[in-house]
């Protein structure tokens, strides 16, 4: 039996100083493919979290990348010690819509950090559901690798303004699941793709619904379809980049489908916009 959430969490941990500037902080989410980061001062003191939710957020105020990261994150931080069980954490970050990284301090200090995906690992399939979606995905090691290649400095991308076509920052051809797939082949694959949620499609491609990180946590389910979100907010295929980034940052979306009368096309992430 687990002795706390100290057995889950992660012990290296790239974090962000407070008095640094705003694009320090991006070029880290971007290089390590995270989407927060726990901040600190000079001390090493848990002082907030910065996303790039915030980020988004802020420039959409009129703020730029060169202001300071305390101007930036969230300070009021949920924070847990390493004591705290797997289930109790799993509870707060489900009971926090946008909470993807819990920071785990012992006596004032960072030792830590838990992210949904820590939680959903010990869970994952060793038999038939996880040779499966092995199958769809390739081998974990490739599957990282792509991600890495993604965040490496360099990687060319479209200089995107707000009338951009959002066909040029998305992804297409997304990875997918179905409503009547097992819960366990949804968890092989956010953690092979290091993704935060899923579109759910039809056998015609046509999007019924998203599956996160958040409704896997829950653990009560066998299929997809139940537990997925129904109604999911999308973007049209003819929308741009000014429309996504308002639409992620007025939601806190970590992920938008793109469709083309209903048909998935690929979708956009706060990484993207960013």
């Amino acid at each position: 039996m687990a002795r706390g959430v100290q057995e889950v969490m992660s012990r290296r941990v790239v974090t962000v100083r407070s008095d640094a500037p705003v694009s320090a902080a991006v070029e880290r989410m971007r290089r390590f493919g995270f989407s927060a980061l726990p901040v600190v001062n000079a001390r090493h003191r848990l002082v907030g979290v910065v996303s790039l939710l915030d980020v988004l957020r802020h420039r959409e105020s009129g703020g730029t990348d060169a202001d300071a990261v305390d101007d930036v994150m969230n300070p009021d931080v949920l924070a847990m010690p390493p004591t705290a069980s797997p289930a109790v954490v799993a509870a707060r970050m489900r009971s926090h819509g946008e909470l993807r990284v819990m920071p785990i301090v012992e006596r004032g200090a960072l030792v830590g950090v838990v992210t949904r995906s820590d939680l959903l690992r010990p869970r994952r399939p060793r038999g038939r559901f996880g040779a499966l979606a092995r199958r769809l995905v390739g081998r974990d090691d490739a599957a990282d690798e792509a991600l890495l290649a993604l965040a490496r400095p360099g990687r060319e991308r479209p200089a995107a303004v707000a009338t951009t076509p959002v066909r040029e920052v998305m992804t297409p051809d997304p990875v997918t699941v179905r409503p009547t797939d097992p819960v366990e082949v949804a968890v092989e694959l956010l953690l092979a793709r290091r993704h935060t949620a899923l579109p759910v499609v039809d056998g015609g491609g046509l999007l019924v619904g998203v599956v996160s990180e958040a409704d896997l946590l829950t653990g009560r389910a066998r299929d997809v379809g139940a537990v997925m979100t129904r109604t999911p907010v999308t973007l049209p295929a003819g929308a741009t980049v000014g429309d996504a980034v308002a639409l992620v940052a007025d939601r806190g979306l970590r992920m938008v489908p793109v469709v083309d009368g209903g048909v998935l096309v690929g979708v956009v992430s706060r990484g993207d916009l960013v």
